[in-house]
């Protein structure tokens, strides 16, 4: 079964709701992404997130081009392909060559979505996580918005958006922006549903899209709260499904984008049949009721130099 697409906002053409993420969590070596992502085309994911930060750019681009080869796909024109602008890219002089050096990496004229990756500049030109508390630095949203519409305008970028902007932020892009975000990419799932961030996006014409859905557990950041959770385990054993595909129908059925990896084959599958049932207004309602709290809560983006001393700023109080 196809997976469905949502519409985006200004022109940017539809996003396949489910999309297939490459941030491995510890580090993979290059062709173990390239295999993972071209066993993801053959199984029939469409839409794949990248990032600068991830090191993955290239093997996505390597593997794109061997699934044509291969006929898996006719054209890259096939697949939607996101990725995301780093934090010492965050500078307005900078915008533009970074997505350029993304494309040479991804071995693409262009990509689908470009999003800001989190809502903070850093030193010029030193690519590492974590970043150094002394290298933050307050990021000139109307500038480096300028940036990203000059890449959509130059045909580089289909569509342009966010990733872990608050509410607030968000609505300092939206009050000066000629084109306006199409997307913000946050952490959704049942743990951390955001029912007013994706209120407020729908009422903006922004499209949410989730990453962690299933409360991603890793070297950095993570939880076992959701794959974990009795609730979730009660409704997946009643319907006869996992608790990934529980999350995940979760996620489709309040109208967002939703991005998952899995790097295992049976997984990935198992992840993309969702689409031909419905959880009952009982499971959701069950859903509702789950304690609520944020997984990746972006201590790294903090610093004692500022902009944002502590999470409470950096979310501006969405905690």
């Amino acid at each position: 079964m196809p997976i469905p697409r949502i519409q985006l906002s200004h022109n940017g053409g539809s996003i396949p709701v489910l999309g297939f993420g490459t941030a491995p969590d510890p580090p993979v070596a290059a062709e173990i992404t390239k295999t993972a992502v071209l066993t993801a085309i053959e199984a029939g994911y469409r839409h794949f997130d990248t990032a600068c930060l991830y090191y993955t750019e290239q093997p996505l681009g390597e593997a794109i081009a061997q699934a044509i080869k291969q006929g898996l796909i006719t054209s890259r024109d096939d697949l939607f392909i996101t990725s995301k602008l780093w934090c010492s890219d965050g500078h307005r002089d900078r915008v533009v060559p970074a997505l350029q050096a993304t494309l040479r990496k991804l071995n693409l004229d262009y990509v689908d979505l470009y999003l800001i990756h989190w809502p903070v500049s850093s030193k010029p030109g030193v690519y590492e996580y974590p970043i150094k508390k002394e290298d933050f630095m307050a990021m000139d949203y109307k500038s480096v918005w300028e940036g990203m519409e000059e890449c959509k305008k130059l045909g580089l970028a289909k569509s342009i958006g966010v990733s872990n902007f608050s509410r607030t932020k968000l609505a300092q892009i939206l009050s000066f922006a000629t084109i306006p975000p199409a997307v913000n990419q946050v952490e959704v799932n049942p743990s951390w549903q955001q029912k007013e961030m994706i209120e407020f996006c729908k009422a903006k014409g922004v499209l949410v899209t989730a990453y962690s859905p299933l409360g991603a557990f890793g070297t950095f950041y993570g939880s076992k709260n959701v794959m974990e959770s009795d609730v979730l385990k009660e409704i997946a054993n009643r319907r006869n499904k996992s608790v990934a595909q529980v999350c995940l129908r979760w996620g489709v059925e309040q109208g967002i984008a939703v991005v998952v990896k899995s790097f295992n084959k049976e997984r990935m599958k198992q992840n993309l049949d969702i689409f031909d049932w419905e959880l009952s207004a009982e499971d959701l309602e069950k859903i509702r009721k789950i304690p609520q709290y944020r997984v990746c809560r972006g201590l790294d983006y903090t610093s004692n130099f500022g902009p944002f001393v502590t999470i409470e700023e950096l979310w501006d109080g969405e905690i």
